[in-house]
């Protein structure tokens, strides 16, 4: 259908928490203001750490730099708007806005479940394969591998867009969302949403839980990898080189499961808090991810110490 013939909007309203009343208006912008400045503090802390020490170039380290560009750059597509709309009340978005903003949310979700599928591989070979691990994960080779993420990503989200953008909009433009998404958008178009909802289904299920199976995969080999190992000290040493990689993991895929699972079985929670689980699952792991890199990570930590040591001493 032609949205010049058929759709009758020209703006969309992003509402975010619908029931929250206005009064509560400035404490909700406060704190998204503040989740804002921490996810950029925080990962452009790290940025600064891969811009100086050669010894963060190394495969893993380069996996996480792609991580941290793909959190800040979600971060800023989304957050933005919902604190303009709470703090100014300007929570209206163009209509090709709306839609850009849709496929950049989910384009920065898919490459970040890419990442992490990479990430799993670089774990599994060091362990299960120690000793070809220099030989199968070069750094250009992981360059290729996120290159290849950043690139087969645009595919689901620009297939999303492309069949959401002709729907009829003609009746209510107020997004019960923080965020444009495909499934807050052709809620509202004035037609039979069956036909555009099962694709979406399919490209979420293959975008989450293809990347999600390897992962899965990887950690069960890893784990009897690790049980094979004779000394306890060993065990340890060698899962705790996939901790960090496992709470990101962690935070990334089990909310998202939760919440597919969950509408799939007929689960039904308040609009409200439906909201709150996805706001918690898109924006606190770009501001928790940090943390775990530079605690997480030897290397990482080694050298926040060292930079933090020389800027305190006299």
């Amino acid at each position: 259908m032609s949205v010049r013939n058929h759709s009758f909007v020209t703006e969309f309203v992003i509402v975010g928490f619908p029931g929250l009343q206005p009064e509560f208006y400035g404490l909700a912008s406060a704190v998204l203001l503040i989740v804002y400045c921490c996810t950029l503090i925080g990962n452009f802390a790290v940025l600064i750490l891969f811009a100086t020490p050669n010894i963060l170039q190394k495969p893993m380290y380069i996996i996480i730099l792609n991580l941290v560009v793909s959190d800040v750059l979600f971060s800023t597509t989304t957050l933005p708007k919902i604190i303009a709309r709470y703090w100014f009340q300007a929570g209206a978005i163009s209509f090709i806005g709306c839609f850009l903003q849709m496929y950049l949310v989910h384009y920065f979700g898919s490459v970040t479940s890419f990442l992490l599928l990479i990430m799993a591989l670089d774990r599994y070979v060091a362990i299960c394969f120690p000793l070809r691990y220099p030989m199968i994960i070069k750094n250009s080779t992981i360059h290729i591998l996120n290159a290849t993420a950043w690139i087969v990503a645009k595919a689901c989200p620009l297939m999303l867009v492309i069949r959401a953008y002709p729907l009829p909009y003609c009746d209510s433009n107020t997004i019960s969302q923080c965020f444009c998404d495909h499934i807050s958008i052709t809620k509202l178009a004035c037609t039979d949403r069956a036909p555009y909802s099962f694709p979406a289904f399919v490209t979420a299920m293959v975008v989450l839980l293809g990347p999600l199976v390897f992962i899965i995969f990887s950690y069960c080999s890893i784990i009897v990898a690790v049980l094979q190992i004779a000394s306890p000290q060993g065990r340890l040493k060698t899962l705790s080189t996939c901790s960090g990689q496992l709470i990101i993991i962690a935070l990334y895929y089990l909310p998202r499961c939760f919440i597919y699972l969950s509408s799939n079985i007929g689960i039904r929670f308040s609009t409200d808090l439906h909201i709150v689980i996805i706001m918690s699952y898109s924006l606190l792991p770009p501001m928790i991810n940090p943390l775990i890199y530079c605690f997480k990570t030897k290397d990482m930590k080694q050298t926040l110490m060292k930079k933090f040591k020389k800027s305190t001493a006299p």
